[in-house]
């Protein structure tokens, strides 16, 4: 991992197995299958739920810095606690809760690499107990560092003004517009498509079978080829947010891209806007070919 740009961001299995009881260490399930946790976790994880602990649902919103002041205290975290984020589906929803612990400036968390994926793959040791709950922390976040994160009115310049490279990292059904969201997933849209001039990219391709980072290298060809290289800022998307938090996490620290923001409204937001350009059909030719 040393290849990556900012390797501390990552951990492996091995150095989970080795660190999960470490006190200073907390390691937190976020999976999308919210019930994946009581089937089996990484002995003394926590989990926390992405729809109802790591989001505002009344307003649709990130937590405030209050709300994520409260799950991190009631959660047994010191502002110098390692955390550990993982997840199913390659990390989709670990990577959102990383994002969210970044813009409340928690300075030491991280992803393993392979996620839950990985884990259960190693055949690795696996409880079903849910740990003693820890003793209540006094934690105090950080303002919210709204450079990592993008809202309409950016999103709608970058369209218009070319201000920024739009990454759609959604699948290439929902890009193209014959599928409004993958099967299953309730949170949708009135329109499909992608917002015009969008590259497609989707998040899976930075990941191995394994669940595993692509290497360095292979990452820069990978999103190089579409044009993106950390020459110009970049706004990522989906479809609400989440997908785009891994490769929000791909580009600005294992590839080192400094302008990288993700835009958590997506194309639940983007699609159901009144007046805003949709295009549809496939991805056009790369502009690096």
């Amino acid at each position: 991992m040393a290849e990556y740009a900012h390797p501390e961001v990552l951990v492996s299995t091995d150095w989970v197995a080795q660190h999960h009881k470490d006190p200073k260490v907390a390691i937190v399930e976020v999976d999308v299958d919210t019930n994946a946790y009581s089937e089996g976790h990484v002995p003394g994880a926590i989990a926390w739920a992405w729809n109802t602990q790591l989001c505002d649902t009344v307003r649709r919103d990130i937590l405030s810095k209050e709300a994520f002041e409260e799950l991190m205290a009631a959660s047994g975290i010191n502002s110098d606690t390692t955390v550990v984020l993982y997840g199913d589906n390659n990390n989709w929803f670990a990577a959102w809760a990383l994002w969210q612990a970044k813009i409340y400036g928690h300075k030491d968390v991280r992803l393993m690499n392979g996620g839950r994926k990985k884990w259960l793959a190693e055949g690795r040791e696996l409880s079903t107990d849910v740990p003693t709950k820890a003793a209540r922390t006094q934690y105090k976040a950080a303002a919210p560092d709204l450079s990592l994160r993008a809202f309409l009115p950016q999103v709608q310049e970058a369209q218009t003004k070319h201000a920024a490279a739009l990454v759609d990292v959604r699948s290439p059904q929902e890009f193209s517009g014959e599928i409004l969201a993958p099967p299953g997933l309730p949170e949708t849209c009135q329109r499909g498509g992608h917002i015009p001039g969008a590259r497609s990219i989707p998040w899976g391709k930075a990941c191995n079978e394994d669940g595993t980072f692509r290497s360095a290298d292979e990452l820069k060809a990978l999103y190089g080829g579409e044009g993106i290289d950390g020459s110009k800022p970049v706004i990522a998307y989906c479809r609400i947010g989440e997908r785009s938090s891994h490769t929000w996490f791909v580009l600005k620290y294992l590839l080192g891209y400094k302008n990288v923001v993700n835009y958590d409204g997506s194309w639940t937001e983007w699609g159901n806007l009144v007046g805003a350009p949709v295009e549809k059909g496939p991805a056009a030719a790369s502009k690096a070919a």
